[in-house]
């Protein structure tokens, strides 16, 4: 069997990496994170892993690669790598989707529970040494809306349905056969028919030309003064300056956020005061062994790369996903 050149974008050492090891024999292997470390491989090399989540030096380095005939992203989220070049090309592009989708929709589901319990009330009245009784509220019979469909989507929808709540959802293409799991299924040009009737929102779509700002003021608007909006997709999805404004003049009644348009999140940022927030720092999906289940991912799609059978999680690098 031919040998493949594999380039691992990456700074070498890293305990994840040994995972490279499960790797066929064909495999030869160079790890590198830089244009420099990587120099003499990419030429010659027929498989990419982007596995330092960034844009460079990916970009940097694919036009030298006259050779490749795989890409694969360690994430989910492929806009670091959708560069032109790699947009006109028909090299495909996979990526580790359904690795995370459990855990981040068991996040989602912590953060319906956080709201609708008030965990901060009873954590802050704890803390105080305050004995004060207050009415909650339950999941059941609560509508949760979804954007962004996917792996993720369908975890949540599935583990939200166990509590009784009501989903809908905005899906691009609308299937001959109806989803057991939703209630009422809307297309992206019904978003505003879909939103007045949410409960909690979930935003887990990835940021494509299509979706980038698609929740801003207007949208904010359209939901109940009840609402809580959940971001485990990609930051730029939402306008954050208007979801500000909805927290802070309580045009809605909170947000659970994992993703933002900056990362790390400035330490002057508003969402690190606001008392409707509850934030993570990107790492909603970081479970243990999480890392080793993308890499793991990826030594799977390799072993049908080797023995030339079709790709799994091939991208539609036009839509972005």
């Amino acid at each position: 069997m031919p040998s493949h050149i594999v380039v691992v974008i990456s700074k070498p050492g890293l305990p994840h990496l040994s995972v490279l090891n499960e790797l066929p024999p064909s495999a030869k292997v160079t790890i590198g994170n830089s244009t420099h470390d990587l120099a003499s491989a990419v030429p010659h090399a027929d498989v990419i892993l982007n596995a330092n989540f960034q844009p460079e030096p990916f970009r940097s380095i694919f036009p030298q690669a006259h050779q490749v005939q795989w890409l694969h992203s360690l994430s989910a989220g492929v806009e670091a790598m959708l560069s032109p070049e790699v947009l006109a090309s028909p090299v495909p592009l996979t990526n580790a989707r359904g690795v995370f989708r459990e855990s981040l929709a068991e996040f989602v589901i912590g953060a319906m529970l956080y709201f609708a319990k008030d965990f901060r009330r009873m954590i802050r009245n704890q803390t105080a040494g305050r004995w004060e009784q207050f009415d909650i509220e339950m999941l059941q019979g609560a509508t949760l809306g979804i954007i962004g469909y996917g792996e993720i989507g369908k975890a949540a929808a599935r583990l939200a349905k166990t509590f009784g709540m009501r989903i809908v959802a905005i899906r691009r293409r609308v299937p001959s056969a109806p989803d057991p799991l939703l209630d009422e299924t809307y297309t992206p040009q019904q978003l505003a028919d879909m939103l007045p009737h949410c409960d909690y929102v979930l935003v887990a779509a990835p940021n494509t030309p299509e979706t980038h700002g698609m929740i801003g003021e207007k949208q904010f608007g359209l939901m109940k003064n009840t609402a809580v909006i959940m971001n485990v997709g990609r930051g730029p999805v939402i306008v954050e300056q208007a979801l500000i404004g909805a927290l802070q003049t309580k045009r809605i009644r909170g947000a659970a956020l994992d993703v933002f348009d900056q990362e790390p999140l400035p330490p002057g940022s508003d969402f690190y005061h606001l008392e409707n927030v509850l934030l993570s720092p990107h790492c909603a999906d970081h479970t243990v062994g999480w890392i080793e289940l993308a890499m793991r991912k990826f030594v799977d799609n390799y072993k049908l790369f080797d023995t030339g059978q079709p790709l799994d999680n091939i991208v539609d690098k036009k839509a972005g996903y």
